[in-house]
């Protein structure tokens, strides 16, 4: 991502470049989601950021306010930065003792100086983002995307305040990544977000309860195999099920991940319950692949 103020394109201290010539955070502190902007992936989004806010400790009108702005703000992508086509949908979060910060963002069309009558508008989801956060703040410029910024505390909603003006743009991705730059959060984001892809993804209910069983455990087992902390996933989807994919990481991580799916009290192992299991041992580090099939066409 690239950072832009004032005009000047200024590269940030904790950002890597990628080969592609994207780059990514090296340390977040909280959870980065990037997935196709279409409307069905809104409620992925939601669902994750609901088991992060819970898991820091926001109260129920406080979660529900997140789930407002977030999917308020995530729609307002979908439905306007990419009238061509497809893009990426970025998401990320800040998560500290007062509460969370979200940031939604988009690499599209960007904002309008003058209203255009032949597009819905903005307006009163942007006043409810204003009305429920106790900060908020846009920012982006024509064609060169759409930065909102919120501020939730953890005790209910808030007042309009400002921020930075501040906008990223990413390359366009095909999947859903997931960066996740604490340990303790990864366990309950990703039963969330897996959950709810795999609901979708037509996996019968038994099956749903595999796959977030042995994300539970992979969870567990993830934090310590990245050299930065830092968790990175992809989670794909097609006609054939879910797919989790864990990496890049250190040789021999994912041979690790793998034994401590082991559970010498039962005499097997939670690898039985996944459809299919490999590690792809790559250039860039090794990946743990897991796969559950959707139900089989009627």
């Amino acid at each position: 991502m690239l950072a832009v103020r004032g005009g000047r394109a200024l590269q940030r201290e904790d950002e890597a470049t990628m080969p592609n010539g994207s780059t990514i955070n090296e340390k977040p502190t909280g959870l980065q989601i990037r997935l196709p902007a279409k409307a069905e992936n809104v409620a992925v989004v939601r669902h994750a950021l609901a088991g992060l806010a819970e898991q820091i400790g926001m109260d129920e009108a406080g979660v529900a306010d997140l789930k407002t702005v977030v999917t308020e703000a995530c729609m307002n992508v979908v439905v306007h930065a990419y009238p061509d086509g497809t893009g990426p949908l970025m998401v990320e979060t800040d998560p500290d003792s007062g509460g969370l910060t979200v940031k939604v963002s988009d690499s599209g069309a960007g904002i309008s100086p003058q209203a255009n009558s032949e597009r819905a508008s903005l307006k009163l989801g942007l006043s409810l983002i204003a009305a429920l956060s106790s900060s908020f703040s846009i920012s982006g410029g024509l064609d060169r995307g759409t930065e909102v910024m919120m501020r939730l505390p953890l005790r209910g909603g808030g007042t309009n305040g400002s921020g930075p003006p501040e906008q990223e743009i990413s390359v366009e991705v095909t999947g859903t990544e997931l960066t996740v730059g604490r340990a303790e959060l990864l366990e309950p984001v990703l039963a969330r977000l897996v959950g709810a892809l795999a609901a979708r993804r037509d996996l019968s209910v038994e099956r749903v309860s595999d796959a977030v069983l042995v994300t539970d455990a992979i969870a567990g087992a993830a934090p310590g195999r990245f050299a930065d902390g830092c968790v990175r996933l992809g989670l794909g989807e097609s006609e054939h099920g879910l797919e989790l994919r864990l990496g890049p990481m250190e040789k021999g991580a994912a041979a690790e991940i793998r034994h401590e799916l082991e559970v010498p009290e039962l005499g097997g192992s939670l690898e039985a319950l996944a459809d299919e299991l490999e590690i792809d041992e790559s250039g860039d580090g090794d990946y743990l692949i897991v796969r559950f099939a959707g139900l089989p066409a009627a």
